[in-house]
């Protein structure tokens, strides 16, 4: 500017020499310029040659070239009648360096100075750098960085550029070191400090960041004392006055809250008023506060709030209630009224839909309860939103009412929804606890085509099972939401290899046709028939239960099925429910004429109680009885229940829990032992064992099951059998392997579980975590007896009891991930079984592919 008024004085005093101070322009020479186009000053000039000029005009002219922001220096020359203007740019900026900071990101940092005007490429101005330098100052003071210090360099470079240097020095946060309230009687500062999100420096500060000042924060925080107060009746409670005071050494924050509480007042009577559209009775059954309570803002809301939603309910989606309170301070009474203006009842022009890229507005469409043309109701337009998110087809449903332009009395209902992987190709080799190693190829659809219905095709392949699979849904069968499926199914199953699983095999082939009605909103009745023939092989090691079956019944198998199936769907969606209850009724019958008669019982229910923000508490239960009935006496062991693993009791392996098989066993007789379980051997006059080349070099012992141990005596020592009071040998089964699970013919099963948020992932959309107590077992109301007349001492099976016991309930804990990927769901569980008995085979560690919990 200094060389601006320079130039001007010399040009006014000394080049300008004419009568009039003035003269008429017949050129006009720009020198100086680099990267400012001439074009572009002559833009911005207000002067052409032939024009007359002087100095004032001149002077307007700099001001002008000044403010377009690209010149550092402005020097203007008169030669004759040429005007000359000497131009010095402003430098550009080619290179921003940041350093030392790590609270904000450099990306973060570059974009908030690039919105300010500080970027690469850009003029720089030393006004907008001290500008910003203040500014992210005052950011890293809103984080609680007090002691931040922002220095700025810069480099100067040829051709009139610069660099930029800017170094922070972030600081350390300050944390709140005191909350202290005064003035409060009624309730303690712990009491009061509890509605605050700002805390104390405390030992869980580091991972909620609570103890971090926020000007923000803090008013909220007021707001929350001023309800918790109103809510108990403190009618005339009033915050005075805030002190936020700063820790000399800029490390520590205190808050002192100076409040009057006042006192208690009580509801006298409470009136509406106003346009009422609807019964009194009708209003008054939303009153959540009666006369003679405690008055409390929030039942005052809460029965506003309802009398809106009813109001909107009947097309009034405009409505307003408002309650007002007129205190009395002589009586500390309060005399409420409920002013009602419900406007004009809204009706709906238009149901739109968006973001729907795949499904057709159609599948969207057939789960509206809001029709077009009718008046808006509030209830059947948020029906609407939960029956979109009870699909799973979708991540996110929102919904807005806007009104429509030019009309008072109409509405559009938008309904915008994020689509979420529905389906998948795939060609996949993965990994499940109990199974082992999987191979398989799948398509699969739950949205086919974007039609609604839902298609799969798999062929799947481990270590137990091999199997073939399509099955095909239409939930829209016809108009009134009767649905149609039906499945086609291969199975081989080979249970050798799993140590956890008696020993059997299985080949079956069947088909179904299912037919669901619905009978409320929310209720569904499902019926279905189908045809499953199975034909069985013996194992290489068969329990005795499976060998007496395939003596007793045959090893193969028509069967001819009739299902029924109830369910009750008031979950908020489809995946990953947080509020809500699910339950399901099923009863699935061989119909007389089957090689095998047989009922099956199954109920299942889910309880999700939404706790804040999101956290949200299941309850998980699943009953079944199964059984013969006519000639089939007893359940056919392989259609047991099965229990333990990833959707049952997790931490115990996949299906190994409940009644064992009765393995193949010889007769041994057994030796006595001592009260520590050793073997007794015959001794000779020294003590020492007595050595017998008869004797054999492997002798038995019984353990706490009555079964016969194997114990190696190599030495041959001479063993002293056990011997009943008739000097016969005792004798004792010595099995051949190791008890497997059967299965039982009922089931009880129950979780509990915590679900929170991920820590450090803020679209929890596709992830969900939990704390889980699970509790559960099979049982069974028949154990197979032996009857092996060489062991007549054997009148009990040893592996199983009869009966519901709960004291079997097994019971486990632990944590567990699931989430969404684009190949299906991924889980992951660390368990630890908590009453695990002798036998039981458990899991620590288990991952799965396609399981959610």
């Amino acid at each position: 500017m200094r060389s601006l008024l320079f130039s001007l004085l010399v040009g006014l005093f000394s080049s300008i020499a004419c009568a009039d101070d003035s003269f008429v322009i017949e050129d006009i020479r720009l020198e100086g310029l680099q990267r400012v186009s001439a074009g572009t000053v002559f833009e911005r000039l207000p002067i052409n040659a032939g024009d007359r000029i002087d100095g004032n005009r001149l002077a307007d002219v700099s001001r002008r070239l000044f403010a377009t922001g690209f010149f550092n220096d402005i020097k203007v020359y008169r030669d004759g009648q040429v005007l000359i203007f000497q131009l010095v740019e402003l430098p550009t900026i080619t290179q921003i360096e940041l350093e030392g900071n790590s609270a904000i990101p450099d990306d973060v940092l570059l974009d908030n100075l690039k919105l300010a005007g500080l970027a690469e490429g850009m003029v720089f101005k030393r006004s907008t750098l001290e500008r910003i330098a203040l500014e992210l100052e005052r950011q890293y003071v809103m984080q609680g960085r007090y002691d931040a210090h922002i220095e700025t360099v810069v480099e100067a470079l040829p051709r009139n550029r610069v660099a930029l240097k800017i170094n922070v020095e972030e600081g350390n946060v300050a944390a709140i070191a005191h909350i202290n309230i005064v003035g409060n009687q009624a309730f303690s500062d712990d009491e009061l400090l509890k509605q605050f999100s700002l805390q104390e420096s405390n030992f869980w500060s580091w991972y909620a960041g609570d103890n971090k000042y926020s000007r923000e924060k803090l008013a909220a925080d007021q707001e929350a004392l001023r309800s918790y107060y109103y809510d108990r009746g403190y009618l005339r409670f009033n915050i005075e006055s805030t002190q936020v005071a700063l820790a000399p050494e800029k490390d520590g924050v205190y808050i002192t809250v100076n409040v009057t509480e006042g006192d208690v007042y009580k509801v006298r009577d409470i009136r509406l008023a106003g346009n009422l559209v609807l019964d009194e009775d009708e209003f008054k059954r939303f009153y959540n506060i009666q006369p003679g309570d405690v008055f409390s803002r929030s039942k005052v809301l809460s029965s506003s709030e309802g009398m809106i939603r009813r109001l909107g309910n009947d097309g009034y989606t405009f409505a307003k209630v408002d309650g007002s309170p007129k205190p009395d301070d002589e009586t500390l009474e309060v005399d409420l009224t409920f002013f009602v203006e419900p406007g004009r009842r809204t009706y709906v022009r238009s149901v739109n839909f968006s973001g729907n890229d795949s499904t057709m507005d159609e599948v969207l469409r057939r789960e509206m309860l809001q029709m077009e043309g009718g008046w808006a109701s509030t209830e059947k337009i948020e029906a609407g939103k939960n029956r979109l998110n009870q699909l799973g087809f979708f991540k996110t449903v929102t919904v807005e009412t806007p009104a429509v332009s030019g009309a008072d009395d109409l509405i559009d209902v938008d309904y915008n929804v994020e689509e979420q992987m529905n389906g998948s190709l795939n060609f996949n080799i993965g990994y499940a606890g109990g199974s082992g190693m999987i191979l398989g190829a799948s398509v699969s659809q739950n949205n086919f085509l974007g039609s609604g219905n839902r298609m799969s095709m798999s062929v799947q392949k481990n270590k137990t099972v091999q199997s073939y699979n399509f099955s095909f849904l239409d939930p829209y069968y016809t108009i009134d939401g009767v649905s149609r499926g039906f499945n086609l199914f291969y199975r081989e199953t080979d249970y050798n290899s799993l140590s956890s699983v008696s020993d059997y095999q299985t080949n079956a082939k069947g088909a179904s046709v299912t037919f669901g009605y619905p009978i409320t909103r929310r209720q569904r009745l499902s019926m279905s028939a189908g045809f499953t023939n199975t034909h069985m092989f013996e194992g290489s090691t068969v329990p005795a239960e499976i060998l007496e079956f395939l003596d007793t019944e045959g090893d193969d198998f028509d069967e001819y099925t009739l299902g029924l199936n109830w369910r009750y769907n008031g979950l908020n969606r489809g995946m990953f429910p947080t509020a809500g209850i699910e339950q399901k009724l099923s009863v699935d019958l061989g119909v007389p004429g089957s090689d095998l008669t047989t009922y099956k019982l199954g109920y299942t229910a889910n309880y999700y109680f939404p706790l804040f923000e999101d956290w949200s508490f299941r309850v998980r239960t699943e009953l079944g009885y199964a059984n013969g009935y006519g000639d089939q006496k007893q359940l056919p062991f392989f259609k047991n229940f099965r229990s333990g693993g990833l959707g049952s009791v997790r931490g115990y392996t996949s299906n190994s829990l409940g009644p064992r098989g009765l393995p193949e066993y010889t007769v041994v007789p057994v030796v006595q032992t001592d009260s520590d379980g050793n073997v007794l051997y015959e001794t000779d006059e020294l003590g020492k064992p007595v050595v017998d080349s008869s004797a054999p070099t492997v002798v038995y012992k019984t353990d706490e099951d009555g079964a016969a141990v194997a114990v190696s005596n190599s030495s041959q020592y001479k063993p002293i059998y056990d011997t009943d009071a008739d000097g016969s040998a005792v004798t004792a089964p010595a099995y051949y392997e190791t008890a497997r699970s059967l299965g039982g013919n009922m089931l009880a099963e129950a979780s509990l579980e915590l679900i929170f948020p991920f820590p450090f992932v803020e679209d929890r959309s596709s992830l969900r975590s939990v704390l889980f107590f699970d509790a559960g077992n099979t049982f069974t109301d028949s154990c197979y007896t032996p009857n092996d007349a060489d062991v007549p001492s054997l009148t009990s099976h040893p592996y199983c009891t009869e009966g519901l016991d709960l004291s079997d309930l097994r019971l486990s804990t632990g944590v567990g991930l699931t989430w969404i990927t684009a190949i299906g769901p991924l889980t992951f569980v660390y368990s630890i079984p908590l009453n695990d008995q002798r036998g039981d085979r458990t899991e620590g560690f288990e991952f799965s592919l396609g399981q959610v919990f």
